[in-house]
């Protein structure tokens, strides 16, 4: 036996028995369990916090973006900030179209969202979808039913200006193709006019308004532009203008003589036929305005001209044509028929066409 210490104990021999190892009990593994558990949960209520953070700023991205649709009552819109594209909104809300629509709002509910912008007071202001918010009024008018009373939404978060606010009105009707020349252009008048727009010049802003119409397209709501701006007060019913009267009409407008005959005859128009007669009437005088003859060309002793590579050189009697081509190697026939057609488009009297 080995000899103890000062402490009274001897060292632990090598072959000494060691501790024995306890297996966990039920309580210890179902305290593991729940422990390894909670962590799990931890770790998911982590992910979780950090998906719904994400979702929450992609929410405000889209809601400050426009693209999250809401239910308004409809008293919380209002129509007024905005000039409407239309130029006889009362007919547009008694006419055949706006009941079908009603027909099927009532049927299959508000398909399409309209879209309005905070206003100065607070309220809603309407930008885009007139006609379903007026379809929906009457049918809550004439219902009573609560379903008619909200409207689904789009809400302009930002400021996009009055003039981003007027190409957003007309253009899904542009799209639709089912505005007037003449409501295109009043929309024009109008936005120059708007303080707000910044752009007095209605010319220019029928680039800016209607930027992606075709150019010829673009050129006939000028022209109608200016009609309305010469006769837009005695035009009883400018929508009835077809675009082809409205384009020559604005073309054949010369005088101020001729504008102050045609505004007397204007005033007294009952019907859109008696109008567009007079207009039509006008165009027909002004075609058969005789026109200054142009003076006739002295003879000249000789003049010289190029047709592609050929100079030709005409004086009475004689055509002189200088190229660098071989004339001598073309086959005599070939330059026989050559000839015999030129002198035949002479002869006709019609002028020479370039070779």
């Amino acid at each position: 036996m080995a000899k103890s210490n000062k402490f009274g104990f001897a060292p632990v021999e090598p072959d000494a028995p060691r501790r024995r190892e306890r297996s966990v009990g039920p309580m210890g593994a179902a305290v593991r369990e729940a422990a390894e558990s909670l962590t799990d949960a931890t770790d998911a209520k982590i992910e979780k916090r950090r998906q719904n953070a994400k979702d929450a700023e992609a929410f405000r991205a889209a809601q400050d973006e426009g693209r999250v649709l809401v239910a308004l009552e409809l008293s919380q819109i209002s129509a007024d900030d905005l000039p409407r594209d239309r130029m006889d909104l009362e007919a547009v809300a008694s006419s055949d179209e706006m009941e079908e629509l009603k027909a099927s709002i009532r049927e299959r509910g508000q398909k399409e969202p309209i879209e309005v912008y905070p206003g100065p007071d607070g309220s809603y202001q309407l930008k885009k979808g007139w006609r379903r918010f007026t379809a929906l009024s009457q049918l809550m008018a004439e219902t009573g039913d609560a379903r008619f009373g909200t409207i689904t939404a789009r809400i302009e978060r930002g400021d996009d200006g009055r003039l981003a606010r007027y190409i957003d009105m007309v253009e899904e009707n542009v799209v639709r193709e089912d505005l007037t020349f003449a409501e295109m252009a009043q929309v024009v008048i109008t936005a120059a006019q708007d303080g707000g727009v910044g752009e007095p010049d209605p010319d220019a802003l029928v680039a800016r308004l209607y930027g992606s119409l075709h150019k010829m397209k673009k050129s006939y709501i000028r022209s109608f532009v200016f009609l309305l701006l010469q006769l837009g007060d005695v035009l009883p019913f400018p929508k009835a203008i077809s675009r082809n009267l409205g384009v020559d009409v604005a073309r054949a407008f010369k005088t101020q003589d001729a504008a102050e005959a045609l505004r007397a005859k204007l005033q007294g128009c009952q019907t859109p036929e008696e109008q567009n007669k007079v207009l039509a009437g006008f165009v027909e005088a002004t075609k058969g305005t005789p026109q200054t003859q142009k003076k006739k060309l002295e003879p000249r002793e000789k003049f010289e001209f190029h047709v592609g590579s050929l100079k030709v050189t005409a004086r009475r009697g004689e055509c002189r044509i200088v190229s660098k081509d071989d004339f001598a190697a073309i086959p005599k026939p070939l330059l026989e028929r050559a000839i015999k057609a030129f002198e035949d488009e002479l002869r006709s009297g019609s002028s020479v066409r370039p070779l």
